[in-house]
């Protein structure tokens, strides 16, 4: 007896499969480079789990509600914004590669997450038009492309109707551009302020085809529509597939001379993760240039790591709708996030809106 109770207490005291390295991620599919994810594992002995999500809304679910099992989580600015008011997330704390990353990036996205605590950039880029150059310029020869005048303006886009448009199915991130479009903040709340946005909407109505979130990639690269206020890297993708398929047009994306939203994603801890150091290990190695080099290359999305932008392709790097000049820079507005109340607000109109086309 005494021997087989000598055994258990040895077999209990032995480490566990359990209590090997490990790390949970929760990402979009494809949103992490392979290779960074082989060599991390490689160099630090960490087996990494990735689990996807297909909406923001899945993600935030996840945060507000706890016990994900999640180490980290990618969640865009305003995610980030809601999961901190929730106090679901941890401070990420020093990071031996933090030197690399943008001071003005930092700053914009400061506007979410003050003094850069609990959120770091990992991704972004604007809102803009990606466009089927030769399907616009052949229905309005002249016109500037870098205006959001073709979508707001009926004499344009109703000439571009029988092509098709599209627009982001994101009530807070359009009426946001859409009020700046007007001249007014984008985070104005006054029912003026969204009377505005309203009837601007209104007048777009006609002739748009729908509202989609991912679906104007294909369309785009497919030419079944040829305009749409999308991301950055949504159309930098529509643009490689259309030259994949060998199409007889080029897509094209223009970021908005009258200004737009500046986006981020971002890599944050969950406040109960349960590896928190080797999420923080995991954090500092995507902050290492060739680490995040190889997205930006792969999916056109600007990143946030100065370090990382010698190892972009040079066709990235001097892309201006890509990575824009300081005087593009100085008109683009990140995000903030607005009382409950102005949220409901926004969604409202915006729900009117969606039943009316």
């Amino acid at each position: 007896m005494r021997l087989a109770a000598s055994l258990i207490l040895c077999a209990l005291s032995l480490p566990s499969l359990a209590a090997e390295p490990a790390l949970n991620l929760y990402n979009w599919a494809d949103y992490v480079p392979q290779e960074a994810l082989k060599r991390f594992q490689r160099d630090t002995g960490i087996q990494v789990k990735y689990d996807t999500f297909d909406s923001a809304e899945v993600l935030d679910a996840k945060l507000l509600t706890g016990g994900s099992g999640y180490d980290v989580v990618f969640p865009a600015s305003s995610g980030l914004g809601r999961a901190i008011q929730a106090k679901a997330l941890q401070p990420v704390g020093v990071l031996g590669n933090a030197a690399n990353l943008d001071p003005e990036m930092l700053a914009k996205l400061a506007q979410i997450d003050p003094d850069n605590r609990f959120g770091v950039p990992y991704t972004w880029g604007t809102v803009g038009l990606a466009i089927n150059r030769q399907a616009v310029e052949q229905r309005l020869p002249g016109v500037a492309l870098n205006s959001l005048d073709l979508l707001f303006k009926p004499e344009y886009a109703s000439k571009l109707k029988d092509c098709g448009i599209a627009v982001l199915d994101s009530p807070q991130e359009v009426v946001a551009i859409a009020l700046n479009y007007l001249g007014r903040p984008p985070y104005a709340g006054s029912a003026e302020d969204l009377k505005a946005v309203q009837g601007l909407l209104a007048e777009l109505q006609p002739n748009l085809r729908y509202l989609g979130q991912s679906r104007q990639i294909n369309d785009l690269a497919k030419g079944e529509i040829c305009l749409a206020l999308t991301y950055t890297g949504d159309a930098g993708m529509a643009a490689a597939r259309a030259v994949e398929a060998r199409q007889p047009f080029e897509v094209v994306y223009r970021i908005p001379k009258e200004g737009t939203l500046i986006w981020f994603d971002t890599m944050a801890i969950p406040v109960d993760a349960p590896h928190p150091e080797a999420a923080r290990a995991f954090i500092d190695y995507m902050l290492k240039p060739e680490s995040i080099a190889e997205l930006t290359n792969a999916l056109f999305f600007a990143n946030a790591n100065r370090a990382a932008t010698p190892l972009l392709d040079e066709a990235v790097r001097n892309d201006p709708d890509v990575y824009p000049p300081e005087a593009v820079r100085a008109k683009l507005f990140a995000e903030q996030l607005l009382p409950l109340r102005e949220q409901r607000e926004r969604t409202r109109l915006w729900s009117r809106f969606r039943t009316q086309y």
